[in-house]
C-alpha cells in the first residue's frame, strides 16, 4: 500500500525539524549566537587519531553520539526514498557529514575529523538497516513509517520542549 501524501508530507517536516537540530548541534554548537562559537579550524584525517584520544585513551563516548546522531538520518532517508538501494543511501548520509565537515573548516567553526565522518556515516548505516529489517518485521513500509512517525513526532516534540526550557532557564 502506498503511503498518504499526509503522511508523507508529517514525515518530511519531522525530518527537516532534525535537519535543522543536527546542523544546530554540530555546527552552531546549540549556541543561540554566532559571537559565542569558537573560532578553531583544524583538520584530522588520521581516523580515531588524536582527536579521538582524551588522557591517552579513545574518547568512545563522542565516537558513540556521532553515530547515535546520525541513526534517525538513515531512518528518515530509507522512509522517504524506500525504494533507493542502501549504498545509494549511504552515498548520500556520507557526502551530508563530508559537507558538514568542510563548512565546519570553511567557516572555522569547529574541527573537521575523519573520525566524525566515519561515526556519522556508520550511524546512518545503521538507521537505513535498523528501517529495512523494521520493515521485514511488520510486512509493510506503510506501518513502520506509521510507527515511525509516532515516534519522530514524540521524539521531536520532547526534544523541543526541552530547548525551550533551556533556553527560558537561561
Amino acid at each position: 500500500m502506498i503511503q498518504s501524501k499526509k503522511q508523507t508530507r508529517w514525515m518530511l517536516g519531522l525530518f527537516l525539524i532534525y535537519f535543522v537540530v543536527i546542523i544546530w548541534v554540530i555546527i552552531f554548537k546549540m549556541s543561540f549566537s554566532i559571537h559565542e562559537l569558537t573560532q578553531l579550524r583544524s583538520i584530522n584525517l588520521i581516523p580515531y587519531g588524536d582527536s579521538a584520544i582524551v588522557n591517552q585513551q579513545v574518547d568512545f563516548s563522542e565516537i558513540y553520539m556521532n553515530i547515535l546522531a546520525f541513526v534517525p538520518f538513515g531512518i528518515y532517508l530509507a522512509m522517504l526514498k524506500p525504494n533507493s538501494a542502501i549504498v545509494k543511501l549511504v552515498a548520500i548520509v556520507g557526502f551530508t557529514s563530508l559537507s558538514i565537515e568542510v563548512i565546519q573548516y570553511l567557516f572555522t567553526i569547529g574541527a573537521s575529523d575523519i573520525t566524525d565522518l566515519i561515526g556519522n556515516t556508520f550511524g546512518g548505516l545503521l538507521g537505513i538497516l535498523f528501517d529495512r529489517v523494521s520493515v521485514k518485521i511488520l510486512k509493510s513500509r506503510q506501518k513502520t513509517n506509521k510507527i515511525f512517525n509516532i515516534l519522530a513526532t514524540i521524539a521531536t516534540a520532547s526534544f523541543l520542549i526541552l530547548v525551550a526550557l533551556i533556553f527560558m532557564a537561561n
